[in-house]
């Protein structure tokens, strides 16, 4: 399985920004996806996840300002970015692995970096 973020960029204090993060390959079936995000200087820490089924969850520094949706149809996942503040700065990384209590990534993308300007 291989996946392809897309969609960092620079953007403005309280302003949006959306992830994409799309699956490929042959022979899989992608439980759940997710992000991390690494800021510099910082260790890379969980961001959101989704399940297969719907189910999501995320860290508190983002909840109410972030959303995850994913298409099975397309392998697909997003991350909605919005009321972004500085501390959001980060390269942001996609995800797949399993979420049983906890959620483990297992496969990676490579990261998109997200700039949030004061």
């Amino acid at each position: 399985v291989q996946l392809q973020a897309s969609g960092g960029g620079l953007v403005q204090l309280g302003g949006s920004l959306t992830l994409s993060c799309a699956a490929s390959g042959r022979g899989f079936r992608i439980n759940a996806m997710g992000w991390y995000r690494q800021a510099p200087g910082k260790q890379r820490e969980f961001v959101a996840v989704i399940s297969h089924g719907g189910n999501t969850n995320f860290a508190d520094s983002v909840k109410g300002r972030f959303t995850i949706s994913r298409d099975n149809t397309k392998n697909t996942v997003y991350l909605q970015m919005n009321k972004m503040k500085p501390e959001d700065t980060a390269v942001y990384y996609c995800n797949a692995g399993v979420w049983l209590g906890d959620y483990r990534p297992d496969t990676w993308g490579q990261g998109t970096q997200v700039t949030v300007s004061s």
